[in-house]
């Protein structure tokens, strides 16, 4: 690279997409007073860009615009201009999106919004190409008109502002209606499985025609809807349209077949052409979704998906002191002499290369047949690409292939007239060696900054699968990240979280000169993670230490009055609106995922007061739950498990025991959406018997490991055979 022409006080930051933009022409400044002061001193307007390090259009709009010389002259010479990664600071981009969703009916990223000095927005849009063009308005003229208006019209600009913050405050409230109670879930259940019935794709799965986001929230409602109606059939078309999404994404190439994960989401019905990028969150949740899948149905392919997930994340995702990183870039070089990076180049191949990679003959085989042959014909390659040129505006996949699985392994084998067991290895064979070419290319930009949030979901991932699949080195995996968490966003003195660390350039952990605090879907997302992993390892410590964080998450972020959580905590005069998110998407909201953790949280502390502000919740919530419920599935699943009433599985027993051992696989093989575990082993010190004082009364029968299970603290009669256990489970 040739030596910057322009460095500016983003050199100064940690966050990776902070530094892409730190030689920019473009005088930025990060989130914080010294903009903000300089705005009001200068009487300027606050430009305000929000993206992400992976974001494709990010990288579009800074090559248009932001390293253009001339433009930057303009925002320097009109705007205060401020850049920020919304992965660091959710809760300003939550504000600013919901202004941009409510103004022009759509959103996304990169985020580009007009702000008066004192932070109110006026204007705002997403990405903008630099000049004018058919339908679409250029960057440069609307700078130009926005730093006019200022001039000319800046009262009428303050009083538009004054009057937008004020309508998105009315309409973004979400509290307690009068003396409302939790909705009733079967009502919640049944309208939310009906919505979802009617956006389902029954030939691609999923839930939409085009984009196709994987949507964990959706699949887990409808394990848990099943596992409620089990024996009817709109329980048994629950789970055959959760498993056939699930094996429909796992053939598709937003699956990547060589390098193993899942890309972000598939621009197209059939789960084909991805957008490349790669995000920890996505991981974690698809993880957790493939184990319970193989709970449920028993099907190998299911649990071989969360382990080639889990493989990705342990590979490329994990630093060596036990974090995970955020995301890998969709763009990179397509060879090491490249200019230019193109969307998708790591992961994409042309027939020829193919054929030169595989040209070796098959034994067995019909005559003539090479290794490219049969990997060419199961994964949908064709020798001009199998790329729709309308699922690639810019051409950048011209001639390529996106590997899908089009073909069930039957039909191949009898296409070539191979048996089975030959073909599967022969397919292993071919992805190694194409893994092998792969590693020669240039790898895409790495997001090596650690969320507590994300590393949440990704231990609960690690754990649920070490537990479901019985692979305890998963569990080993889940603690030492949880450990990293302790040690690096954690304060102990405080005893608050940390939203973020960094990797540093010797390979270090890294912190901000001023570190930013957690913000609720931290507290939420981690407090989830150990309780999985107090299930899936019984380490009383992680345990103490959810508990000790939920306590926290409602000394922060509860609502006396409203009920619900906020996501950020009061006191920051630079956030205009103090919200609560209100959808499940790409990740679940932090208020849905906490309603379990109280209810769990409950189990084992004895403390009910959870339970009601998990009610509260819910209540708070009513009127969304009752009408628009696919907007919360993940709170809709709640809803039910709170009506239901969480079950306590007591397992009574030495933990060394192989018949202890017995019941505790037994307990995880079951897929029981409204249980939590735990082990009595006898230690009356220990903090689960000085939580719980009603574990000292139970016994193990005859000296053999003894399961109970109990409700609200009241046990039922001891079972001492994994028979019985696994009858009272289901």
């Amino acid at each position: 690279p040739s030596t910057p022409h322009h460095t500016n006080r983003l050199i100064n930051e940690k966050s990776p997409y902070l530094l892409q933009h730190a030689h920019n022409p473009v005088d930025w400044y990060p989130w914080g007073q010294e903009a903000f002061d300089k705005a009001k001193r200068e009487n300027k307007v606050i430009f305000l860009s929000v993206g992400y390090s992976t974001c494709h259009w990010c990288h579009v709009m800074e090559e248009e615009s932001f390293k253009s010389k001339e433009i930057g002259e303009i925002m320097n010479k009109h705007f205060v201009c401020i850049k920020v990664d919304r992965e660091e600071r959710p809760d300003v981009d939550k504000v600013y999106m919901t202004f941009v969703q409510a103004t022009s009916g759509g959103g996304g990223w990169p985020m580009s919004v007009w702000l008066t000095p004192d932070l109110k927005p006026f204007a705002g849009g997403t990405y903008f190409p630099p000049e004018d063009g058919f339908q679409r308005i250029g960057f440069r003229t609307v700078l130009l008109r926005i730093a006019e208006q200022w001039k000319e019209n800046k009262d009428a600009l303050l009083e538009s502002s004054n009057r937008i913050l004020e309508a998105l405050r009315q309409t973004s409230e979400i509290h307690v209606q009068g003396q409302e109670s939790p909705p009733p879930s079967k009502e919640v259940m049944d309208t939310c499985f009906q919505q979802l019935s009617r956006s389902y794709d029954e030939d691609y799965g999923g839930f939409s025609k085009s984009p196709k986001f994987p949507t964990p929230v959706n699949l887990n409602f409808l394990f848990t809807y099943w596992a409620l109606h089990r024996t009817t059939s709109e329980g048994a078309q629950a789970l055959q349209m959760a498993l056939h999404t699930l094996k429909m994404m796992a053939h598709g190439g937003i699956h990547d077949h060589i390098g193993q994960g899942f890309h972000r989401y598939s621009t197209d019905q059939h789960w084909h052409i991805p957008h490349f990028e790669k995000m920890l969150y996505d991981q974690g949740q698809l993880a957790a979704v493939y184990s319970r899948a193989f709970q449920i149905s028993g099907d190998e392919f299911f649990a071989d998906v969360a382990r080639d997930i889990l493989l990705y994340v342990s590979r490329d995702l994990s630093d060596q002191v036990g974090g995970f990183y955020s995301a890998e870039d969709a763009d990179s070089y397509p060879t090491t002499t490249s200019g230019e990076k193109r969307e998708g180049a790591f992961c994409v191949w042309a027939a020829e290369e193919l054929r030169a990679l595989l040209p070796d003959p098959v034994e067995g085989a019909t005559e003539g047949t090479t290794l490219g042959d049969v990997f060419m014909h199961h994964y949908g390659v064709k020798e001009t690409g199998n790329v729709d040129p309308m699922q690639d505006p810019h051409q950048e996949l011209k001639g390529k292939n996106v590997l899908i699985a089009q073909c069930s392994p039957e039909l191949t084998a009898a296409q070539f007239g191979l048996e089975l067991g030959r073909l599967d290895s022969l397919l292993q064979e071919c992805r190694h060696r194409l893994s092998t070419a792969r590693a020669q290319r240039p790898r895409p930009h790495l997001d090596t900054k650690m969320l507590a949030a994300w590393n949440g979901l990704m231990i609960s991932g690690f754990a649920q699968a070490g537990a479901a699949l019985a692979e305890q080195e998963y569990v080993h995996q889940a603690a030492q990240a949880a450990t990293f968490l302790r040690t690096h966003l954690f304060d102990p003195t405080s005893g608050r979280l940390l939203r973020s660390c960094y990797r540093g350039s010797d390979n270090s952990v890294e912190q901000s000169a001023m570190p930013i605090q957690g913000f609720l879907e931290d507290y939420v997302f981690v407090i989830q993670a150990l309780l999985d992993l107090y299930e899936a390892s019984l380490e009383q410590g992680w345990l103490e230490w959810a508990l000790h964080l939920q306590q926290m998450q409602d000394k922060l972020f509860w609502d006396p009055k409203g009920f619900a959580y906020f996501s950020s905590e009061a006191g920051d005069p630079s956030l205009l609106l103090r919200l609560k998110g209100d959808q499940d998407g790409a990740e679940p909201t932090a208020n849905s995922v906490t309603v379990i953790n109280l209810l769990r949280a409950a189990c084992y502390s004895g403390q009910m007061d959870w339970v009601e502000k998990a009610g509260q919740i819910l209540a708070a919530f009513s009127e969304r739950l009752q009408k628009i419920p696919i907007a919360l599935p993940e709170m809709a699943r709640a809803t039910a498990i709170f009506h239901h009433t969480l079950k306590q599985v007591v397992i009574c027993g030495d933990p060394q025991g192989e018949d202890t051992k017995e019941m505790l696989h037994c307990v995880r093989s079951v897929f029981s959406p409204n249980k939590v575990l735990m082990l009595a082993d006898g230690d009356s010190t220990g903090f689960l018997y000085r939580q719980l004082p009603f574990l000292g009364s139970l016994e193990r029968k005859d000296g053999k490991a003894t399961a109970y299970l109990c409700s609200n603290f009241t046990c039922s009669l001891p079972v001492t055979s994994v028979q019985e256990l696994r009858g009272m489970l289901s």
